[in-house]
């Protein structure tokens, strides 16, 4: 447990993004696949440039649905059961591929950010991982399998909503060594803003801090977990994951889940609409979808989605 005092100071000294410099350096396993090539050949990575007129330009590595499932001996039979369903759902490699990413951000980039579900639900086993790889650094935002506790089958039953994730708000913010709400961190002149979208909405109290950070006067990376659906980005999600077979004529499906959230809860909509006219708003960092994309989201704002971390992904974001 922390103290309020000990918890003020971390949060004095966090943000969103964690320096490669302060990332732990693990042993490296061999790779269990192509183990006589290079061992980053099997990182997946994309690229963006985001033009700012920056003084000192730098780089981001941006992951996301890591999906750790881990749990010790001495857990519940359920979380047992699940470390092992889930790992093999998830390929089995999730771990691996994490190592591969953050090994290879301290040789390649300036900074890492993770946009949630870097756990697949609450374990022992899964909070000490995030110790393990981040330490007191940061990691950017929490995602919806982080307020799991046991993939949604115990007491209380999942609800989206601030009640349901107050359950164990608490344990993750001593978990994780950010505000998981809402943190700011201003690097070379770029204000990186992560929030807590993890249901689709955005809350008053968010949206207000966010516009007491436009007040700097610095541009904006906004990073989340679930993006701000446009029809671009709604369209290749329902490529992957719509649930009445494949779409094969480019039709767009009707908005369900997160995207009707965004269009029909008041804050969320007001505040997508008012993002969208915010000349500092630059550039949005999210996951959540499993897949690569990226769309234009408003005049001066493009947004990234990366793939799953469990799959090898992410995406180095160079700013100029």
């Amino acid at each position: 447990m922390i103290n309020r005092r000990s918890f003020l100071k971390r949060m004095a000294c966090s943000g969103a993004l964690i320096a490669t410099s302060q990332l732990p350096s693990f042993a490296e396993d061999k790779p269990s696949v192509f183990p006589q090539r290079g061992q980053y050949e099997r990182l997946s990575l994309s690229y963006a440039v985001v033009e700012l007129g920056l003084k000192k330009p730098f780089s981001v590595l941006h992951i996301s649905d890591s999906h750790l499932a881990a749990a010790y001996a001495h857990e519940n039979e359920k979380k047992q059961e699940l470390s092992k369903s889930r790992t093999i759902n998830f390929g089995g490699r999730q771990e691996e591929a994490l190592r591969d990413a953050l090994s290879w951000a301290k040789q390649h980039v300036d900074y890492v950010i993770h946009t949630g579900d870097l756990i697949d639900w609450q374990s022992e086993a899964n909070f000490d991982l995030v110790k393990k790889y981040f330490g007191d650094g940061l990691i950017g935002s929490l995602g919806n399998h982080e307020f799991s506790t046991d993939m949604w089958l115990s007491d209380p039953k999942e609800e989206k909503n601030e009640s349901y994730k107050d359950n164990t708000r608490k344990k993750l913010q001593e978990v994780y060594p950010f505000n998981v709400r809402f943190q700011s961190q201003v690097v070379n002149d770029v204000n990186f803003i992560t929030l807590d979208d993890v249901y689709g909405y955005v809350t008053e109290e968010q949206v207000n801090m966010f516009k007491e950070e436009v007040k700097k006067g610095l541009p904006i990376v906004l990073c989340m977990h679930v993006p701000f659906h446009t029809e671009k980005i709604w369209r290749a999600t329902c490529r992957v994951w719509y649930e009445k077979g494949q779409l094969t004529t480019g039709e767009l499906p009707v908005p369900k889940g997160d995207y009707t959230v965004q269009k029909e809860d008041p804050v969320t909509r007001d505040f997508i609409a008012y993002l969208r006219q915010e000349p500092l708003l630059k550039c949005i960092l999210a996951g959540h979808e499993h897949i690569t994309v990226e769309d234009q989201f408003s005049p001066t704002c493009r947004e990234y989605l990366v793939a799953g971390g469990f799959l090898f992904h992410g995406r180095e974001v160079l700013f100029i």
